[in-house]
């Protein structure tokens, strides 16, 4: 049986992950999780697009919900959500991407947001609907580990994995806030600033990955100016998974055909797949 369906076969979101990681481990590699956002180019397209990431080598994705004020992306991504919002992407619409995804790849898939639109939703429901779509985890980019107590609480009833953020400007008292909370997985944030594309491989990752290792075994996955396979390499020396957005993103933005941007991502991502193995 694949490793792929070791994974889609584990009882709950949380359970997921955790197997993903384990079978990552034991291969010694770091898990690749493309981003894209959810209804680009169009609904259907976005599916394929994910499919073939997958094909391509991919372990999971993290899947975008379009936002109208999204503070942690940079103008690629928010250029994305704009598009996809005109068409008409709403939460519903979104979660039913990620449905679709996890019933066509078996993989796990990582729904990203902002803290309003669950707010919007209700935390409960939004966090029951996450579950009843498949999804094996959240990542809110812009909720506080103070405030973060009522979502991990709604994420634990339903069985979803929740991440928390960690960059290198967060300091010793509050990466020990952090790994107090339990989140499924720590995000590391390679780069501060706002995502996109950089020219280098970034210098901190070694040591913010030390200082989480130092405390806790959580898996960490890096995110956030990583776009080439050569920095995503670097990354997974020092992390559990990689998580490459901007690149990916940009790819399907550019192309002139959804079969183009099908094409091209499905040799970027085979590229940033063999970049995982350490």
């Amino acid at each position: 049986m694949s490793n792929r369906w070791l994974v889609l076969m584990a009882n709950s979101g949380s359970d997921r992950l955790r197997a993903l990681f384990s079978i990552s481990r034991d291969e010694d590699r770091a898990v690749l999780l493309p981003y894209l956002t959810a209804g680009i180019p169009t609904v259907d397209a976005s599916v394929e697009l994910f499919v073939a990431m997958a094909d391509a080598g991919a372990d999971g994705f993290e899947v975008g919900i379009p936002y109208a004020d999204p503070l942690m992306d940079g103008p690629v991504i928010m250029r994305a959500g704009e598009q996809a919002l005109d068409a008409g992407v709403t939460v519903p619409v979104a979660l039913e991407v990620v449905r679709r995804v996890v019933d066509e790849t078996g993989k796990a898939v990582l729904v990203m947001t902002y803290v309003n639109p669950v707010l919007r939703r209700g935390i409960d429901t939004f966090f029951g609907d996450v579950a009843t779509a498949g999804a094996a985890g959240v990542i809110i980019a812009d909720l506080p580990v103070d405030e973060a107590e009522p979502f991990l609480a709604a994420a634990h009833e339903v069985a979803v994995g929740m991440a928390l953020f960690v960059s290198p400007m967060t300091s010793a008292a509050r990466l020990d806030s952090v790994i107090s909370c339990g989140p499924d997985f720590v995000y590391g944030i390679a780069e501060v600033g706002v995502t996109g594309e950089r020219t280098e491989a970034s210098s901190n990752v070694g040591a913010l990955a030390e200082s989480i290792r130092a405390k806790s075994e959580v898996p960490i996955v890096f995110g956030v100016g990583i776009s080439t396979p050569v920095q995503a390499h670097a990354a997974a020396l020092h992390g559990d998974g990689v998580i490459v957005g901007s690149a990916i993103v940009r790819r399907v933005l550019d192309a002139a055909t959804p079969d183009a941007a099908r094409e091209s991502l499905s040799v970027f991502v085979a590229e940033l797949a063999a970049a995982m193995s350490r």
